[in-house]
């Protein structure tokens, strides 16, 4: 595949569809790519600096960036806040696309995204499943990348060792990648959306007290019709009990290596994550060949754009000044 694509004009289509989805973040918008129609939102000044902000599994772009996105568009920038695949309004285009949720698909569509508005550049910030495909793009395209703002380090996945043993605490923090590689666990996602969401929040926020408001927001997104397949495949994928989508090989292959991160970047880990302890960051600096730093933020949990939008900010504007 190749790894850059000249956006055409079929893939640049986009439309305002009706509704407000969230505090200062304007309508849901749409544009096309080959494979979706992904739903988003843009605030900020036209020609503000691009910057994609990027969310996590179970969690909503509108709840995460709600602060966020309006705070830095005081500042100048144009946020971007698409949805993933299976998540909300974002729809595969064709029947028989592969449901992939592995890396390298979450990667590509961020690229892929950008090519649809024509975006050359942009910064990169994110967290969970956001902050891996902001860490894959710009790995793989560090020319579309200007920065890096990225929670939890290095998320681009080891495959190589998915297999093996991590220490038992961590494994416990994982338990949902287990439930999801039986069928057991496929059925209890399709029957139970809400209620096991609702688990990974409390377990992985320990100390965040989200409202049922936030909570019915994110659930919204959670009836998209591909978000069992989705979410089953990323969680098998990562753990090698899946195949990946084939037009991902050479993606995923390129993956192997670990790529280093070349552009300016800021990683963050939040005190309370409980899912991932909090470190200093020495055991993913390697992987980091540009400038780069990294905080500590305390009172955040694992979905710390939404807990501590202010930190999250910080370490965006932080990405942008290091280039």
């Amino acid at each position: 595949m190749s790894s850059r694509r000249r956006p055409t004009q079929a893939m640049t289509a986009k439309t305002v569809t009706a509704g407000v989805a969230g505090p200062g973040l304007g309508p849901l918008r749409h544009t096309r790519t080959d494979l979706l129609d992904i739903a988003y939102h843009d605030v900020g000044p036209a020609h503000g600096r691009p910057v994609l902000l990027l969310h996590g599994w179970p969690f909503s772009p509108v709840g995460s960036y709600a602060e966020v996105a309006p705070a830095l568009a005081a500042r100048g920038y144009r946020c971007y806040i698409p949805y993933l695949r299976g998540h909300g309004a974002t729809r595969f285009r064709h029947a028989d696309t592969f449901r992939s949720g592995e890396q390298a698909a979450l990667g590509q569509d961020l690229i892929d995204f950008m090519d649809a508005l024509r975006i050359p550049q942009a910064l990169f910030a994110g967290y969970d499943w956001g902050g891996r495909a902001g860490d894959v793009a710009a790995a793989l395209w560090p020319e579309r990348c200007t920065g890096l703002a990225s929670v939890n380090g290095y998320l681009v996945q080891n495959l190589a060792v998915a297999r093996e043993p991590l220490a038992p605490a961590l494994e416990e923090g994982y338990w949902y990648f287990f439930y999801f590689s039986t069928e057991r666990g496929r059925q209890g996602l399709q029957r139970n959306r809400e209620d096991l969401a609702r688990v990974v929040w409390h377990r992985n926020s320990p100390e965040w007290r989200f409202t049922e408001a936030e909570f019915e927001e994110a659930a919204r997104l959670w009836s998209n019709p591909d978000y069992v397949d989705v979410v089953i495949h990323s969680y098998r994928h990562r753990l090698a009990v899946a195949p990946g989508d084939p037009r991902y090989a050479e993606l995923e292959r390129r993956l192997l290596d670990l790529p280093k991160i070349t552009v300016p970047a800021v990683t963050l880990d939040g005190q309370a994550d409980g899912v991932i302890p909090p470190t200093d960051g020495s055991g993913y600096a390697a992987h980091f060949a540009g400038p780069w730093t990294h905080h500590v933020v305390p009172n955040a949990g694992h979905n710390l754009p939404q807990e501590q939008p202010g930190a999250f900010t910080a370490a965006v504007l932080e990405a942008d000044a290091m280039g």
